[in-house]
């Protein structure tokens, strides 16, 4: 089953070598296609590892580990021997990187519903300074010797 956003990756990528073998050349539309299909097979494979994962079936660790570095070798070999058969390094980059928009797209169509009756701080609340929004979590208090 294709998901939702392997979909929109698809049309975008689709949509980009079309526009590149139109307003560039023939050369960056294909490396931009070659990227597109290694970063489909490269997704695929991290979001089925990480189904795997997060039901279950794979342990945190040696197995979780291989599979990463064969991921990961796998990108690596395809990337490097798009650009020793002479790809476009910029529509390879293009390629590869179309999977960020769609994921980001698909992410915020799906985001949860905002409720109107939740509760919330007034934002002049001093509660707030006692908020760490980098680490999400109240702030320690400082210690005399970091002053």
């Amino acid at each position: 089953m294709i998901q939702p956003v392997e979909r929109l990756t698809f049309t975008l990528s689709a949509s980009a070598v079309a526009a590149g073998w139109w307003l560039v050349s023939p050369l960056f539309a294909l490396s931009l296609g070659f990227g597109a299909l290694i970063e489909a097979v490269n997704f695929r494979g991290l979001h089925r590892q990480a189904q795997l994962l997060f039901w279950g079936e794979i342990k945190s660790g040696g197995s979780w580990t291989g599979l990463y570095g064969l991921r990961f070798g796998i990108l690596v070999i395809g990337i490097g021997g798009a650009l020793a058969l002479g790809a476009h390094p910029l529509g390879l980059l293009v390629g590869l990187s179309l999977v960020m928009p769609a994921t980001l797209w698909v992410a915020w169509r799906n985001r949860p519903p905002v409720d109107p009756d939740a509760p919330a701080l007034a934002p002049d609340d001093p509660a707030w300074d006692a908020w760490n929004p980098w680490l999400a979590r109240e702030s320690e208090p400082a210690s005399e010797d970091d002053l």
